[in-house]
């Protein structure tokens, strides 16, 4: 699919993995949409004319519901076609299900974790695609667009206190097929990326202990992700055309452990 001169929402994009993403995307000649809880004004002077920001929380509805509107509004302004949407925005929890002084997992903490992961993913999926499956298709495939989603090594090999953020990843991994198979009549694909460890500020924030943990696992690369190395993967999966109801896995060769 093509990039250039093509609109993409980005939830998320205002630091970390969508930050990388939006800057890939706007060297690759797009427009891009970023719908964050806060802006970074740096970047979006870097983008200029071809960034929008939406102050949103993926947790409310009515929100995304406005954003994806104005950004439809903000198209046929640019006339840059709009060509999906990538779902960066998350949180990452941790809690055991019964802990040292007996208290059992917080569902607040639960609730939240499933609600900005899953549920802000599938809802701002399904807001943009309203408006993908009826751009004009493009090239040999009649292509319209992309959706992807992000899951995580934990969707697979989640550690000690991740069974909220395990079960919100693992979810995502779940719905790409039935997603995909969806919107396959309209030309969307739907793809997921499962980044395992990644170097970025809360990764920066380990415990000395743990993050030697963490290293000894690493595989190769030995080193943690780069935030550039995700923005590449999110790139080759909008122009690969073939790529479609997949989770791919970030991930260096590296499992996690069951506990740092």
């Amino acid at each position: 699919m093509k990039i250039s001169n093509r609109t993409f929402v980005v939830s998320g994009g205002s630091s970390g993995l969508g930050l990388a993403t939006v800057l890939d995307l706007y060297n690759s000649g797009a427009f891009i949409a970023i719908l964050d809880v806060k802006e970074n004004h740096d970047l979006m002077r870097e983008l200029g004319n071809r960034g929008k920001f939406f102050e949103v929380d993926v947790r409310e509805v009515d929100q995304l519901e406005a954003a994806v509107e104005e950004t439809v509004s903000w198209i046929k302004e640019t006339k840059a076609t709009l060509g999906g949407v990538v779902n960066c925005a998350g949180v990452a929890t941790a809690s055991k299900v019964v802990d040292a002084n007996g208290e059992t997992h917080p569902l607040d903490l639960w609730d939240f974790t499933i609600s900005v992961n899953l549920h802000g993913s599938f809802n701002l999926t399904r807001l943009v695609c309203k408006h993908l499956v009826k751009v004009t298709p493009e090239g040999d495939d009649s292509e319209r667009g992309i959706v992807i989603l992000v899951s995580s090594s934990a969707a697979f090999e989640g550690q000690i206190g991740q069974a909220a953020y395990a079960a919100s990843k693992g979810a995502i991994a779940s719905m790409v097929l039935p997603l995909s198979r969806d919107l396959a009549s309209y030309g969307v694909r739907v793809n997921a990326i499962a980044p395992a460890a990644f170097k970025s500020a809360m990764s920066d924030l380990l415990p000395k202990k743990a993050r030697a943990s963490l290293e000894r696992e690493l595989s190769f690369p030995r080193r943690f992700g780069k935030a550039e190395e995700f923005a590449q993967t999110v790139r080759w999966l909008m122009e690969c055309g073939y790529m479609n109801g997949e989770t791919v896995r970030l991930s260096g060769g590296t499992r996690m452990p069951g506990r740092l």
